[in-house]
């Protein structure tokens, strides 16, 4: 995420975000099995990480959890929760190769551009070890734009983003669909896939 407008958006409401976001995050029974499927001990990312409930998760179940967020007010909240470190930085400023068991990228990467989609796929792919797990989720729909808020959004139908995965280099293991009201009230269809590299 690199927009300045959506940047700016959730520095300005980090805290309602996090009052409408982190119960949802806490009982996510894909986060459950994302860790389950981690390594003991394993190191993960969690890109997007938002106010840090999914790395609050994964630290106390013994993950060493790095995150990062490109909202300073998120990456903020983030650091006041013990366990792991939060650092500002965007999707392209993932430069890792093989470091990681996994990557959490729970409703973060459909506010990437469309046509920069595939780089951070492929670098997420480099990131991670051989067989490292990878969890998406993202909103279900076509097009690109901006929401109520002034967000930037990229939407992707379930074949098109299983392509996307598919071209990157992942397989995908499981998918789980839901719906769900945002920050901007709207009420969304989305999909989280379950994948590994």
């Amino acid at each position: 995420m690199s927009d300045r407008e959506t940047i700016s958006v959730y520095d300005e409401q980090a805290a309602r975000y996090a009052d409408l976001t982190d119960e949802a995050n806490t009982e996510d029974p894909q986060l459950t099995r994302f860790i389950q499927a981690v390594p003991k001990g394993g190191k993960v990312l969690d890109l997007g990480c938002g106010p840090g409930a999914s790395s609050v998760i994964m630290a106390q179940a013994g993950l060493e959890v790095e995150a990062m967020d490109a909202s300073a007010e998120m990456v903020r909240l983030a650091s006041a929760h013990p366990g792991f470190s939060a650092r500002q930085a965007a999707f392209s400023d993932l430069k890792a190769e093989g470091i990681y068991d996994g990557i959490w990228a729970n409703f973060s990467l459909l506010h990437a551009k469309r046509a920069d989609f595939p780089n951070h796929l492929a670098a997420i792919h480099r990131a991670l070890k051989p067989k490292g797990v990878f969890y998406i989720a993202m909103k279900l729909g076509q097009g690109e734009g901006p929401d109520r808020l002034g967000r930037f959004y990229s939407y992707y139908s379930e074949e098109d983003l299983k392509t996307y995965m598919q071209k990157a280099g992942f397989t995908v293991t499981a998918r789980r669909l839901g719906s769900g009201t945002g920050l901007d009230g709207s009420v969304s269809d989305w999909i989280g896939l379950a994948a590994h590299a």
